[in-house]
């Protein structure tokens, strides 16, 4: 990382940690356990889309998949909180090594049907396997966890729980993205024929990023089971994984800032601005439409880049006359 990320990791983790304090409402704390959930599948599929170039439109299956798997094993199986929640997330893993072991034998738009067409049959599979799934009506009874005797059916202690998971999810992404794993996803993804004639395995790097990102949607997805205490097929659908995808280019594809932005961007519309506005898809729409146009790189880069330009213009000309004397000078 570079010197100044433990500085802003530090501040955002602080300012996390407040915020159950100055919202007090648990409304809000709830949502704000959600935007985490959210953060935590955007910056998984960030991994594949922002630093892998690889855009995928089946992402909903480690979230849904998870879900079911650990809510079937605590409550049909009779599996304890942690067995069952280790077993879910090693076998959606699993399934995310399958997946990608399909999908990237394709490329482009192959690639991203691909992921459409696997996620899509999980989702028939959730809808039409009512004695293992519960089909429509979905799979419910699940229990939250009491970790260290700690009751997270409380707001605020299953925000925490969950801003835990989020600050470990953000670190590993972060040190697997600056690693000279993660720069060669990034060769991989810019100069594939660079890499592979350098002797790098393309299609090895590609698979294990999959596999890391399927992991990490996988807990986004336990931590979902623990937050609805029900799953259903709409955590599987389409529109769970373009939710998704829009929560990592709105915010900024390839920042590890930018899927938390998009996430909390769309989750408060979704939960706080539908409240006031029926069509509040269309509001969606128009302003990722207007970051397309504004901002194409996502709100956070596009933000830095006004930002960096602002501060230019205000810059004194004096500080610059120096400068230009010395240049005089020195042409004399």
């Amino acid at each position: 990382m570079t010197a100044r990320s433990p500085f802003w990791l530090a501040a955002l983790a602080l300012a996390l940690v407040l915020v159950p304090i100055f919202i007090g409402s648990d409304f809000y704390v709830n949502l704000a356990s959600q935007i985490l959930i959210a953060a935590i599948l955007a910056m998984s599929l960030n991994l594949l889309v922002g630093f892998g170039g690889l855009t995928s439109l089946g992402h909903a299956a480690y979230l849904g998949g998870a879900a079911y798997a650990t809510i079937y094993l605590t409550t049909q199986l009779g599996f304890g909180q942690l067995a069952g929640a280790l077993v879910a997330v090693a076998a959606t893993t699993g399934l995310a090594m399958l997946f990608g072991f399909l999908a990237l034998r394709a490329t482009g738009l192959g690639f991203l049907m691909i992921t459409l067409a696997l996620g899509q049959i999980l989702w028939g599979l959730a809808f039409r396997w009512v004695s293992l799934t519960g089909g429509d009506n979905g799979l419910g009874g699940m229990v939250r966890p009491k970790p260290f005797g700690i009751d997270l059916g409380n707001p605020d202690a299953f925000y925490y729980f969950a801003l835990t998971a989020f600050l470990i999810a953000f670190v590993a992404i972060g040190l697997f993205v600056r690693s000279p794993f993660g720069q060669s996803l990034q060769g991989s993804r810019d100069q594939p024929r660079r890499m592979r004639a350098l002797g790098y395995d393309v299609w090895l790097i590609q698979w294990c990023s999959f596999v890391y990102a399927g992991c990490w949607g996988a807990i986004a997805g336990l931590l979902y089971a623990y937050y609805n205490q029900f799953v259903s097929p709409h955590a599987l659908n389409l529109m769970t994984s373009a939710e998704t995808l829009l929560m990592v280019i709105a915010g900024g594809a390839g920042t590890l800032f930018g899927p938390v932005v998009g996430a909390a961007l769309v989750v408060i519309l979704k939960n706080v601005v539908s409240a006031y506005i029926a069509r509040w898809v269309m509001l969606l729409g128009a302003i990722f439409v207007v970051i397309v146009l504004f901002m194409p790189e996502g709100l956070v880069p596009g933000t830095t880049r006004w930002a960096r330009r602002a501060l230019a213009r205000k810059r004194p000309a004096s500080a610059k006359a120096p400068d230009i004397a010395a240049v005089q000078e020195h042409s004399a």
